[in-house]
């Protein structure tokens, strides 16, 4: 009878103990993400760099621009002494000459937007892990964006922008 009692006894110690260590206070913390991205040193380069590339494509464009208005005024201009089959060859040339400015057009795009994100990648990446660290030193079990305002309601939670600015040396 005292075994049985010992067993049950040890028992419900073993289990409120497994329920206080799952019962673990979780401490939340909140940061504009954005606000610590804009604060981030190298933004001048990435700047930069994008404009440089941007400026790139613009003369490009710039270009191709030219030369279909260029050839556009010679066949309206000359659209009368041409016979037929330069007339259509002509009208093919300007028609595919738009086609490749409107297919650049979208491939700059996206090529801009690919562009933004590799020259930005190492600066988000370098927050990122500031934020993680500063969570794993100062015991933070969430912590929100608040940028981006993905959470309609929460306790009251610490902003953790300080922690990381001093993390990353920033004023």
């Amino acid at each position: 009878m005292k075994n049985i009692l010992k067993f049950f006894l040890i028992l419900a110690v073993v289990v409120s103990v497994q329920q206080v260590s799952a019962q673990k206070a979780q401490k939340l913390g909140h940061i504009n993400f954005a606000q610590l991205y804009e604060l981030m040193p190298g933004q001048d380069s990435i700047k930069k760099a994008f404009a440089d590339y941007q400026s790139q494509l613009q003369t490009q464009f710039q270009a191709m621009q030219s030369e279909y208005e260029t050839k556009l005024t010679d066949y309206q201009n000359n659209q009368a002494t041409m016979s037929n089959i330069i007339k259509q060859t002509k009208e093919k040339e300007i028609l595919d000459l738009q086609k490749r400015i409107q297919d650049f057009q979208q491939t700059a795009q996206e090529d801009l937007q690919a562009k933004e994100a590799e020259l930005t990648a190492p600066i988000i990446d370098k927050a990122r892990n500031a934020v993680k660290d500063v969570a794993k030193e100062n015991g933070y079990t969430f912590i929100f964006n608040s940028t981006e305002g993905l959470l309609l309601y929460t306790e009251p939670a610490d902003d953790i922008m300080g922690l990381v600015k001093k993390k990353l040396g920033l004023k």
